[in-house]
């Protein structure tokens, strides 16, 4: 299972938190996990590219933690990481069985 957990300090999201495989399909084929990888990375490129601020980046063995300083939080920072947390909220509406939302 995939465990996701959205990051905040003071009520404002910062960041995301993404580890584990998925376990929805064999390696290399796993829909789901590839969902998630996109997801997270396309986002915390976005924060970088769009937002221009530089989340600080930690990654492993399916392992991706992306955030940013509160001062750091702006508009459109915020909106990729709530576009985030809605892909999340939609992946495990549609896969409960294979990822986990820690939100608050």
């Amino acid at each position: 299972m995939t465990v996701i957990r959205m990051l905040e300090q003071h009520g404002t999201l910062t960041g995301f938190e993404v580890k584990g495989h998925a376990g929805a399909g064999t390696e290399g084929n796993d829909l789901v996990c590839a969902a998630i990888s996109f997801l997270a990375t396309t986002c915390a490129n976005a924060l970088e590219e769009v937002a221009g601020k530089k989340p600080l980046i930690k990654q492993g063995e399916a392992y991706l933690k992306a955030e940013l300083p509160l001062k750091d939080i702006s508009v459109p920072a915020t909106v990729i990481l709530r576009t985030f947390y809605r892909g999340a909220k939609d992946l495990l509406e549609a896969h409960p069985e294979h990822v986990s939302l820690i939100d608050k």
